[in-house]
């Protein structure tokens, strides 16, 4: 969730705030958090980043009270003059994609560029992940000299005045000195060279993701026409991302132009093209316990900025919070308005008792609390880099992710060392453990998946010997006797690993991260781990 806050005048150019207005802007699924006489601040969730800007939410709130309904469309137009981007391949270790738009004729005050700013700034935080996975550059037009190039250079080569700087300065200088510099410096950091623009003046425009140029970087109230650029490491997220800008900046009268984009292959960004998800009716009517009619779905859906035809909803591209049929009926809940429906008691009778696997979980992280060990929780979901580093070919793969995370992590090793890496320059020693599912392939399964409960404990600095001291007194708390057996394993150091066994059958292993898998990611204490299957161990404990 995040608080935005527009300009109250510019607010009632668009509507005029009233009492059922501001009861109307809660029921939208957007907070009302303060009303003065300057400012309008309301809460926007994470899933809705085309409601930052006042154009963005004023385009969907006009549609939720009656104005304006149903899917609205721009007219895109291709590329003119000499609009291209070209993609130097020395760029690709870095931040390998970019998207770029063009928006021209439209009429800015001081508000409304504090808006467009704001806008800028917040994606970057939400979805760009504070400038790691996209950073957004705007330009004003006339300052740029077409065809660019998105390349890169080394840091002693890259020269210019950065934005809201007095004199040029070195890419290090900038890392060092600028405020802006060093508070994204650790985005490039270890990188031998850097992303840079430049146009066809020889000017660097841009070192993205860290600050643009001050003789060609700067939009003031005068400004008509824009250059946009987003780059970063997620396609998907970038390109949607300039979806929400050019059509948040088309809000306020602009014409949005492609730019060609040269790579490996030739395209046109941003493309906006409507997704189309089928909906039932008897779904709907089964999910929100009403009795809606076809017609009654179609006029709902026109509110919330759908087109809806013989059972399938045409939606923006703007609304990337739209994943699957019943997103849609959550925005037909919102049109049909939470105020209206009549809470009902369930006529069931329920009893509940926590399960057998729940208590030896709970015990567990009490017993390891009680060695000084650090409880955490990791995303269920690894990167494509951590499945090819750790060698796990076999991890499962999502079909259609929507973030840079596309794997079920097959074992807790992957997340647990990612965030030792993470906290290399924290405080040592680290000792941490994390009780989780794992996911691995099974064809016996009825989906081909089998989870199990994991557990994995990590100490840093420490040796084998001391991760076994941990093991014996876990083991002995939860009343089990258990045997070892010398083994080697990828990624810990050969004569310092071993298998454990319950009953003699393996059940995990303990021992030291070999150095190699440390340099990768960094860290330069030793770790000693051992990773449990605990579903022998539910079986074993009464």
């Amino acid at each position: 969730m995040t608080n935005i806050i527009f300009s109250r005048k510019e607010f009632e150019k668009h509507i005029k705030i009233t009492p059922e207005i501001q009861e109307r802007i809660t029921l939208f699924g957007t907070p009302l958090e303060n009303v003065s006489q300057e400012n309008v601040e309301i809460e926007v969730l994470s899933n809705r980043p085309d409601l930052i800007s006042l154009e963005g939410f004023m385009r969907s709130f006009k549609k939720f009270l009656g104005k304006e309904p149903g899917l609205k469309k721009y007219d895109i137009k291709k590329p003119e003059k000499n609009y291209r981007v070209y993609v130097d391949k020395l760029v690709k270790e870095i931040r390998p994609y970019v998207s770029c738009a063009i928006i021209k004729n439209i009429s800015l005050n001081e508000e409304k560029l504090k808006d467009i700013i704001n806008l800028q700034e917040k994606l970057a935080l939400t979805l760009g992940r504070n400038r790691k996975k996209i950073a957004i550059g705007i330009y004003p037009l006339d300052k740029i000299t077409f065809p660019l190039y998105y390349t890169s250079k080394e840091p002693k080569d890259i020269k210019y005045t950065p934005l809201g700087a007095d004199r040029e300065l070195t890419a290090d200088e900038i890392l060092m000195l600028h405020p802006t510099g060093r508070k994204y410096e650790h985005l490039l950091k270890n990188q031998r060279r850097y992303p840079i623009f430049i146009d066809s003046d020889k000017k660097i425009i841009s070192m993205p993701p860290i600050i643009n140029s001050e003789l060609t970087g700067r939009v003031d109230t005068k400004t008509k026409d824009l250059f946009i650029e987003c780059t970063g490491t997620d396609k998907n997220v970038i390109e949607k991302t300039l979806i929400i800008i050019a059509t948040s900046l088309a809000e306020l009268e602009g014409n949005i132009y492609q730019v060609e984009i040269i790579d490996k292959e030739k395209y046109n960004t941003p493309i906006l093209t409507n997704q189309k998800i089928k909906i039932s009716l008897q779904n709907v009517n089964k999910l929100l316990g009403l009795n809606l009619t076809e017609n009654q779905i179609s006029q709902l859906l026109a509110k919330m900025g759908h087109n809806y035809k013989n059972g399938v909803a045409e939606i923006a591209p703007w609304r990337i919070d739209i994943l699957h049929e019943v997103d849609l009926i959550e925005d037909i809940a919102i049109a049909y308005g939470y105020n209206n429906f009549s809470p009902e008691i369930p006529n069931i009778s329920t009893s509940g008792q926590e399960s057998k696997e729940s208590i030896i979980k709970r015990k567990i992280s009490e017993i390891l609390i009680g060695l000084e060990l650090l409880e955490i929780s990791t995303y269920h979901l690894i990167k494509p880099e951590e499945v090819e580093n750790y060698n796990t070919k076999d991890a499962l793969e999502l079909l259609d992710s929507k973030s840079e995370y596309k794997y079920l992590r097959p074992n807790l090793l992957i997340p647990i060392l990612r965030i030792s890496s993470e906290n290399k320059d924290a405080e040592y020693p680290q000792k941490l453990f994390e009780i989780g599912r794992v996911f691995n392939k099974n064809v016996q399964k009825e989906n081909g998946i089998e989870e199990n409960d994991n557990l994995i404990l990590s100490i840093s600095p420490a040796n084998a010997t001391e991760i076994k001291k941990h093991l014996d007194y876990l083991f002995k708390m939860l009343d089990l006797e258990y045997s070892i057996k010398e083994i080697t394993k990828p990624h810990l150091i050969d004569g310092r690993t071993c298998a454990i066994l319950l009953n003699n059958r393996p059940i995990g292993y303990f021992g030291e991260v070999h150095p190699n898998t440390l340099r990768k990611q960094g860290i330069q204490m030793p770790i000693a781990l051992a990773e449990i299957s605990l579903e022998e161990v539910y079986k074993l404990i009464n």
